[in-house]
């Protein structure tokens, strides 16, 4: 057997060296034009068929084995986010502004590492292996351009396999989960229309910030009294605007926000209650309202079968700690790739607390334990290359 994690941890050098860069220089969804440059050169230079500008920035490479097989689809995210770094190491980005504050400089230098081992395993691959690197994974519909753009064909996956480092459990640690690891999310604005006036007068007004306010507080209701206490959802509101004066009641306030689920009838039920409150507390109020939800991205739902032999292969390469119970709220784009491909999706622990190395995913000091480069590449390689020897019928 491969010793996967061995030949990941002689790559290290390699892997940090393209993740520290790639976090000086972070680019925002549909703009890593530097990072699509590296990336296609990188996989060049390993003898994989790349193509470009796919989705704008994305990359794809090809690398077909000596023997006939199925073909799997390895995914990596590059896009960075728009914060202002506050970590004091000498690889801060370079781009106010911008920065690399969830991990998928990371999951790129992992990908890159990936290629290397599996290029210099060519003779022993049965089957195909398509490297996709995407664009635009943080809310900007990276995923659904990238399988517009075809890279779902020719070949077409059998399998798929992503990963993302978790900076909420330590070095060492996976989730490898079937069924649904990561939540569905809605997003949400709603302007409540009333009549401004002055705020020494409000009874000639119909008040949009107190109706707004009510609305807010209802809302938590939804997941308390309607939602059964064995299921999961979550409705927060990250965003509230009334009115520019001290002495003003405005014409209009403004909430917006995201809703959570796992499970499409939840999903379908919460929708239809938030709908219900925000009409009937405008209009109790003697307001009027205007609603927008759109999906960003459906539940993330790995394939039993396919994860089962996934956390075997971990099990195998080093893992301490296979979390086979842990979900989270959060959302990932993934979730398009698989809805149309079976396929599993990591949580790999890159935390390691007593480096101070535990900030949260998206926090302005967002930093993760690079020992995480080698467990992720180790991984993900061996499921690969375990997935298109085993070949679940699924």
């Amino acid at each position: 057997m491969i010793d996967f994690i061995r030949e990941a941890r002689n790559l290290f050098e390699y892997s940090r060296e393209i993740r520290r860069d790639l976090h000086q220089h972070p680019e925002l969804g549909f703009k890593e034009y530097r990072t699509a440059e590296i990336i296609a050169q990188q996989l060049a230079n390993l003898g994989v068929e790349v193509t470009t500008g796919l989705a704008e920035t994305g990359v794809m490479g090809i690398l077909r084995g000596t023997q006939s097989g199925k073909t799997i689809l390895l995914r990596f995210d590059m896009d960075a986010l728009p914060i202002s770094e506050l970590n004091k190491v000498g690889y801060i980005s370079q781009n106010p502004g911008v920065m690399h504050a969830c991990g998928h400089d990371g999951h790129i230098a992992i990908g890159l590492s990936a290629a290397k081992i599996l290029a210099a395993h060519q003779n022993e691959i049965n089957g195909t292996i398509k490297f996709i690197f995407q664009p635009a994974e943080e809310g900007l519909d990276g995923a659904k351009r990238m399988i517009s753009a075809g890279v779902l064909k020719n070949p077409k996956p059998d399998y798929c396999l992503a990963l993302h480092l978790w900076n909420e459990k330590p070095v060492g640690w996976v989730s490898v989960l079937p069924g649904a690891l990561m939540a569905g999310a809605e997003l949400f604005q709603v302007i409540i229309q009333g009549r401004g006036g002055h705020g020494a007068m409000p009874q000639q007004t119909r008040d949009p910030v107190i109706a707004a306010a009510q609305i807010v507080n209802a809302l938590q209701s939804i997941v308390a009294r309607n939602v059964s206490p064995l299921q999961s959802a979550v409705i927060s509101v990250t965003y509230f605007h009334a009115g520019d004066a001290y002495n003003v009641i405005p014409q209009t306030a403004e909430i917006r926000g995201t809703i959570r689920t796992f499970d499409t009838e939840v999903r379908d039920l919460v929708i239809q209650r938030f709908k219900d409150v925000v009409h009937n507390l405008s209009m109790a109020m003697e307001c009027t309202e205007k609603i927008e939800l759109w999906m960003l991205t459906p539940a993330l739902v790995n394939h039993p079968e396919v994860t089962a032999i996934v956390g075997e292969i971990v099990r195998e390469n080093g893992a301490t700690i296979v979390d086979s119970t842990y979900q989270t709220m959060a959302s990932e784009d993934m979730a398009e790739f698989l809805t149309e491909i079976p396929g599993c999706f990591l949580l790999v622990g890159s935390a390691n607390e007593d480096k101070g190395l535990n900030f949260a995913h998206h926090h302005p000091r967002f930093d993760f334990d690079e020992e995480a480069l080698v467990y992720g590449t180790g991984w993900i390689c061996a499921a690969a290359i375990g997935l298109l020897e085993k070949q679940p019928s699924v």
